[in-house]
């Protein structure tokens, strides 16, 4: 079968395909993950990034070139999450730039779109880094020319030794990034683009898919009825369980009935909501509790964890049920009372905008507490377990009255995120402080100064990221070797800001090694954040033992609250 152009509902279906195929290997894709941690997101970020754009293109009925490229754009450029989505929709940005002029496209106009489309994704990234996607796309970039000027006409047959070409860059990527090669595994990234490309050229030769694309499943309304909306019994539930909590586990091996059965008798001991739902592959999770990171570890007895979700639902929601109570709304309904909820959370656009305003990705209510503590507007949560998408930045953004809105990512993998959410936004001024870490992200806020120009704030903000040293205390969800240290499934590991500091069978002495890496002469302070998992008399004990190690040095320890994390370490 030979093919010498595709129309656009060729290549609508030849995108959902891709879309399908990625998200049905994101689980795989996210255990190439260099770092054995608990939340290696790779799949998941690219995976809900180039769903967020089939979406809009499933709900098109007969799609024309120009609309097809607006709704690929779009929806993948809003939902992007992660450096690799951001990437991946910066990639979908420029090849859509050179397919939506035409109306069908053949194998030089999809050569010069791959070319289009590396060269966009490259100006993205302000450091381009070799071994990555970015590698896998070039190589793919420059086996598309070399066919169109051997003057091939057969799309089938470029596609296929396009592919083919980038199956071979994704291989040679561990002997451009060491680390890659150590760890044993190709690059994530890359490997998430090759299964779009796989499962779109499955559209191309014809093969049985399914391209129907599930939407989120609704919640049921609450039954309302003639009964009136009890706002104390409301707000005695969200005080007694404080955190709602969702996610999936991936099995390992089907889940026996026993095993479910147990299962929700756990989680009704820490909680309550228990909503247990399971099959032969994944369990849906959903449970109110004080202790996400319990049911979470139970969770990960059976299988690896994706899709998590952690509300506080206690939040900020005890001051409006009570200035509800103020205004006597007793007997008003749900509807009524959320429908008010939602109004006091509206922008309020007569009110003339502050001069700055502040955003912050955070990770824990108790690191929560301390960036509103530093005149932090709006929080996004998620942070390093779910990355909060270009979308989520934009609503932020909506929401903060104010002319000038510097952004805290807090992790490396947000930043692009919120860069990409800045160069959308044309009414207010947005400064992105390129802070990797929450301890860079407090750093930042104590030395920003209300009498300086947003300017001279964003330099001097960016100048003293450099003197605090991060800490990150987690455990491994796998076997490997990175960095020259053996480290088995289940070991603390001590992460820096450049890789691995401490292994270890003990949390305590792995805290404190990672610790002593991180001190040097210069130190001055070390600030101990412990997380939801972790004990405050622990954190204390291992305070008191830094202090005894270094008494000139400044110890404070605070409630951090974060998951996956029992310790974020801050050292300046």
């Amino acid at each position: 079968m030979e093919i010498t152009t595709i129309n656009a509902e060729a290549l609508a279906k030849a995108f959902l395909a891709g879309a399908k195929n990625l998200e049905a290997k994101k689980e795989w894709i996210n255990e190439l993950n260099v770092f054995p941690v608990p939340d290696g997101d790779t799949g998941t970020n690219m995976s809900m990034t180039i769903m967020s754009a089939a979406k809009e293109v499933a709900a098109m009925a007969e799609p024309d070139m120009k609309s097809l490229a607006k709704a690929i754009s779009s929806g993948s450029l809003r939902g992007a999450r992660g450096n690799s989505g951001v990437i991946l929709s910066q990639l979908f940005r420029g090849f859509t730039k050179v397919i939506a002029e035409y109306d069908e496209i053949d194998v030089q106009v999809l050569s010069d779109a791959f070319e289009k489309a590396v060269e966009t994704a490259y100006k993205a990234v302000m450091k381009p880094k070799e071994g990555t996607i970015l590698t896998v796309a070039k190589g793919m970039a420059v086996r598309a020319v070399e066919l169109s000027e051997e003057e091939t006409t057969d799309l089938l047959a470029f596609c296929e030794e396009v592919i083919k070409e980038g199956d071979h860059v994704l291989s040679m990527t561990p002997d451009m990034l060491p680390v890659l090669k150590q760890a044993g595994v190709v690059d994530s990234g890359g490997q998430g683009l090759m299964q779009v490309m796989k499962g779109a050229l499955d559209s191309l030769q014809g093969k049985e898919i399914d391209y129907s694309i599930e939407t989120p499943e609704k919640q049921p309304a609450a039954e309302t009825g003639s009964a009136s909306y009890n706002i104390e019994a409301q707000a005695a539930q969200e005080i007694k369980f404080a955190y709602c909590t969702q996610f999936l586990i991936m099995l390992e091996k089907p889940i026996s009935t026993r095993q479910e059965t147990e299962f929700k008798e756990y989680l009704e001991s820490i909680g309550d909501s228990i909503v247990v739902v399971a099959d032969d592959e994944i369990v849906k999770v959903h449970v109110h509790t004080n202790d996400p990171g319990l049911a979470m570890q139970r969770g990960l007895t059976y299988g690896s964890l994706t899709t998590i979700i952690i509300e506080n639902m206690k939040l900020e929601r005890d001051e409006k049920i009570s200035a509800l109570k103020e205004k006597e709304m007793q007997s008003e309904t749900i509807e009524d009372v959320e429908k008010q909820l939602k109004d006091e959370e509206a922008p309020k656009e007569q009110e003339p905008p502050k001069e700055m305003g502040f955003i912050s990705v955070s990770i824990g209510d108790g690191i929560n507490e301390i960036f509103q503590g530093l005149g932090v507007d709006y929080i996004i949560e998620g942070g390093q377990t779910m990355n909060p998408s270009t979308e989520d930045m934009l609503n932020a953004i909506e929401k903060v009255n104010a002319k000038n809105i510097f952004i805290l990512p807090n992790n490396k993998n947000i930043i692009l995120a919120a860069n990409q959410a800045a160069s959308l936004v044309e009414d207010k001024k947005i400064i992105v402080i390129p802070t990797k870490t929450i301890p860079q992200g407090i750093t930042a806020l104590i030395n920003y100064i209300p009498d300086s120009t947003p300017e001279e704030n964003a330099e001097r903000m960016s100048e003293e990221l450099g003197t605090v040293k991060t800490g990150q205390v987690t455990y491994a969800v796998r076997d490997t070797v990175i960095d020259d240290k053996e480290i088995k499934q289940d070991d603390f590991m001590g992460i820096g800001d450049q890789g691995i500091l401490a292994v270890g069978k003990e949390l305590e002495a792995t805290v404190l090694d990672m610790i002593e890496q991180l001190i040097d002469e210069d130190s001055a302070i070390v600030s101990i954040y412990y997380g939801e998992d972790a004990r405050e008399d622990a954190a204390n004990a291992i305070g008191e033992k830094i202090t005894e190690a270094h008494p000139d040095v400044e110890v404070e320890v605070h409630y951090g609250g974060q998951p996956i994390y029992y310790y974020v370490i801050s050292v300046e």
